[in-house]
């Protein structure tokens, strides 16, 4: 099974997460279908049919954390040296060669992603075009309002 970067921020919300599955939402919802199968007749009861749903859900979602946790290569930013250049974990502050305008990411795993807190996904085609860059390099991605030019301004391990 491949491996799966994360840095050790995600892999701490996804141990949270699994936490509260397990121990809040799975008994709730086991609770939830005891009281709707005391009700009676369960072929027209749809609060148990919502309850049986929820439950599915919530094993699904666990089996995938557990899942993504067995596979998962924590990394913690903070420990790297990669010489300046930008890697797995960096925070990248960039300037937009056209409007000027300053920008920074970090690059983080999948689950992790989240544009509005500057946390773009590995994958995606900013953080791969920035991959092996180094301070000053230009970056040239392809967005979908066309080409867009950045210059790596700054990479730190934090």
């Amino acid at each position: 099974m491949a491996t799966i970067p994360i840095t050790k921020r995600g892999a701490e919300k996804l141990k949270e997460e699994l936490q509260r599955l397990k121990t809040v939402d799975r008994p709730w919802v086991i609770n939830a279908i005891a009281e709707a199968r005391a009700q009676g007749d369960l072929s027209e009861n749809a609060e148990y049919d919502a309850a049986k749903d929820r439950q599915g859900f919530i094993e699904g979602r666990i089996a995938e954390i557990e899942g993504k946790l067995s596979a998962a290569q924590v990394i913690d930013p903070a420990t790297l040296d990669a010489g300046g250049r930008v890697v797995f974990g960096a925070t990248v502050e960039l300037e937009d060669e056209g409007s000027g305008n300053p920008v920074t990411y970090q690059i983080v795993g999948e689950d992790e992603a989240d544009l509005k807190l500057g946390l773009i996904n590995i994958s995606s085609p900013i953080a791969r075009a920035m991959i092996g860059k180094e301070e000053g390099d230009a970056v040239e991605v392809q967005a979908p309002g066309g080409l867009k030019r950045f210059e790596i301004v700054a990479v730190r391990y934090a």
